[in-house]
């Protein structure tokens, strides 16, 4: 892979050991997938955040690299992490976790990589159209490829930190075009009416496919909603990195297969991600986390209503979307849900929280709940979680 003059320079350790390390993770990626030189990227946004998911060794590497005064020369954000602390009473109570999340923050932080805590960074600015971007968490990837018409690979949290600090990715993957080609047409004639329906026909879509790119016919206006619940059950279940629902596309040749899937593929999904018939622990709704217009539509639709006693009901979301819909928090609250900010249920421990089965409209919850969490799942419409956690 190519390197100019100043990309030779910190590869060879000139502006110190940090930088180094980050040249080195992007150009060893780089020679692994055949990229031809390193491009600027607009953002970065990095998971790998969750002490639950990245454990002591990573802490280690993380505080090494803010230690040595190394910043992000890009704006970049952060994935969520393993706890809330607005609502501190929800969380697990061991001191030493909450120590080890802290020091995560702290270390992103010192880096100048803001904290917001989200998988859905895109609600609090959107990056510019075909701009370069080097995004990890798998259905962030998805939405900005495919909705937001940005281009990124989907990045691991190491080479997402590695391309805040130099400012540059690899120039390889779906940030070439020819590798943004759709290679089949997925014809989907089942009627999709609920966010959970499209992450059903995601899940199944993902599975068939793995790492082909679809295009996606007969999608009926969906929302954006509707998409990212889409796409992040692809990316789940899948490999790809990009789908696309209108035309025209880009087409990797004349003459597509065509694949499809009708309304028995999609009650296939549903019941694979349910392993369970008993009664939900909690309910959780916001994986990706929710939008203000989905916090809207869970405080219509508690209106009036009371949360059971014997279930928790967890929204999460990012705390610039908590504050824009403030009012509807309110309400949701009220009635005993939470909503919460900074975490998601499978970034945290909610096993430890007494949760055995847990109910969501979220197909990529349900799909890693089990293996993550170790819990037991039922996968549901928006609809059904409210019944199951409300009274009338």
């Amino acid at each position: 892979m190519y390197l100019s003059r100043e990309e030779e320079r910190i590869y060879e350790g000139e502006e110190g050991w940090a930088y180094q390390v980050a040249m080195k993770i992007l150009v060893k990626l780089g020679d692994l997938f055949n990229a031809d030189r390193l491009i600027p990227i607009e953002s970065a946004h990095i998971s790998g955040v969750s002490y639950k998911t990245i454990g002591d060794a990573s802490i280690d590497f993380i505080e090494a690299l803010s230690s040595s005064g190394a910043k992000a020369r890009v704006e970049s954000t952060l994935n969520p992490a393993g706890i809330d602390y607005e609502h501190s009473e929800e969380m697990i109570s061991l001191q030493e976790i909450r120590e080890k999340q802290d020091r995560i923050i702290s270390a992103y932080r010192s880096m100048g990589i803001k904290p917001i805590l989200t998988c859905t960074p895109y609600y609090i600015k959107r990056p510019s159209e075909e701009a370069h971007l080097a995004w990890a968490e798998s259905s962030t990837v998805m939405y900005a490829n495919s909705v937001l018409h940005s281009w990124t690979n989907r990045e691991g949290g190491p080479s997402a930190l590695a391309a805040a600090l130099i400012g540059k990715t690899p120039n390889y993957g779906v940030h070439r075009p020819e590798n943004r080609r759709a290679d089949v047409i997925v014809k989907v004639e089942a009627e999709l009416e609920d966010d959970s329906d499209y992450g059903a026909l995601g899940i199944h879509v993902g599975r068939i496919l793995r790492d082909e790119i679809p295009f996606l016919y007969g999608l009926r206006h969906p929302s954006e909603s509707s998409l990212k619940h889409l796409g992040a059950a692809m990316a789940s279940s899948g490999m790809a990195s990009i789908f696309y629902y209108e035309a025209p596309y880009p087409k990797s040749s004349d003459r597509l297969e065509v694949i499809e899937v009708d309304a028995d593929d999609v009650r296939r999904a549903y019941e694979s991600l349910s392993t369970t018939n008993e009664k939900p622990d909690m309910v959780y709704i916001g994986c990706p986390h929710c939008s203000a217009e989905e916090i809207r539509n869970i405080a219509k639709k508690i209106r009036g209503r009371r949360v059971r006693e014997d279930v928790k009901l967890w929204i999460c979301t990012s705390r610039y979307v908590r504050e824009r819909a403030a009012e509807h928090v309110r309400m949701i609250e009220a009635a005993g849900g939470r909503v919460l900010v900074d975490t998601c249920a499978v970034v945290t421990w909610i096993k430890e929280l007494g949760v055995d089965v847990l109910m969501t409209n979220s197909a990529k919850t349900a799909f890693y709940a089990p293996t993550m969490n170790g819990v037991e799942t039922i996968y549901a419409s928006l609809d059904e979680c409210i019944d199951a956690s409300c009274s009338n």
